[in-house]
């Protein structure tokens, strides 16, 4: 951290965003540390028009906003832990995640009815791949329409258009304290139903590796259990690596009822993790428990690819410069 008064935090312009840097912010308070904000727009905010898949992946809310601490116009950056790539092929040489300071509710919403209560045939909105392979393996007969923008944009669509419902993240509503219309049917999706995006509902502030005061400040308001929680997440993520645009999804959590083994990081977790074909026709799930996170992540990883066939899915093995210009660019959705 420079000798400025306050660290000077980046953050995107969203309303969600901005809640997340304000209470990053306010976390850093009471802990003796005075912060600003630093607005950054990324490609994601200015190409609203554009579908995620054909904007290059994973990091298109976050390469500009870590670009504005690498060049030390800023100090760190609050993301939402979501956005973040976790392969070492779409790092950031010279950042480090420095803290985790909280979840909310990892779990999707789906808004304007139910998953077995929505007419045959209805038309779910969702800019999620991860999202409609889930949703299309539970029930065939969906349609699907993309959506992007802030929350409240992607909420005005539910009845509009032939829309019947979409589907948000559960953190996003509780965060800006959304209520559902009168007479307006929604369900939260458990796990079991729609494995969330890895990091969903988590907030992750990145700083440059060698900046040790940065680091010292952000470490103060870090909460080790989701850190731990969230890098078994991203460990799955990291050894699927970079080389396909399949969906996946993950979800850790503690297993409460178990002491910590010797040796272990702290009480045991249970990942579940997803690897779907692009058109839900096959989804391959596998959840297994262990004491340490990163090698848990990794193996959860490891069975999908290698024993439960993921490595065989026809994306799998494709090339984002193959010729085909309908090709989702590389990246995970």
């Amino acid at each position: 951290m420079s000798d400025r008064a306050a660290l000077r935090l980046a953050t995107r312009g969203s309303p969600l965003a901005l809640w997340q840097a304000h209470r990053v912010a306010g976390l850093l308070e009471r802990a003796g540390v005075a912060s600003s904000l630093v607005v950054v727009e990324t490609e994601g905010d200015r190409r609203v028009d554009v579908p995620l898949q054909h904007l290059g992946g994973q990091g298109v809310f976050v390469r500009e906003v870590q670009a504005a601490v690498v060049r030390g116009d800023v100090d760190a950056a609050v993301h939402s832990a979501k956005d973040l790539p976790a392969s070492e092929e779409f790092g950031v040489p010279g950042l480090v995640l420095a803290c985790f300071p909280e979840r909310a509710d990892a779990r999707d919403v789906l808004v304007g009815g139910g998953v077995r209560t929505l007419p045959t045939g209805s038309t779910v909105a969702t800019g999620s791949a991860r999202r409609r392979v889930q949703l299309a393996n539970l029930r065939p007969d969906l349609t699907f329409a993309d959506l992007r923008g802030n929350l409240a944009t992607r909420l005005a669509v539910v009845g509009e258009g032939g829309v019947a419902a979409v589907v948000v993240a559960r953190a996003a509503l509780d965060r800006l304290g959304w209520d559902p219309p009168e007479g307006m049917d929604l369900e939260v999706l458990d796990p079991a139903t729609m494995l969330p995006q890895v990091g969903q509902g988590a907030i992750a502030v990145e700083c440059r590796v060698d900046d040790r005061a940065t680091r010292a400040a952000l470490g103060a308001i870090d909460d080790p259990v989701v850190h731990r929680l969230v890098d078994a997440e991203r460990a799955f993520l990291s050894e699927l690596g970079g080389g396909c645009t399949l969906p996946v999804g993950a979800h850790a959590e503690l297993v409460r009822e178990s002491a910590a083994s010797p040796g272990g990081d702290g009480p045991p977790i249970r990942l579940a993790g997803m690897l779907a074909g692009s058109d839900g026709q096959v989804v391959l799930r596998h959840e297994q428990t262990g004491d340490r996170g990163d090698a848990l992540g990794r193996a959860v990883a490891r069975f999908l690819l290698d024993d439960a066939g993921g490595s065989d899915l026809a994306e799998w093995a494709s090339s984002p410069d193959d010729g085909d210009p309908e090709r989702p660019p590389r990246g995970w959705q």
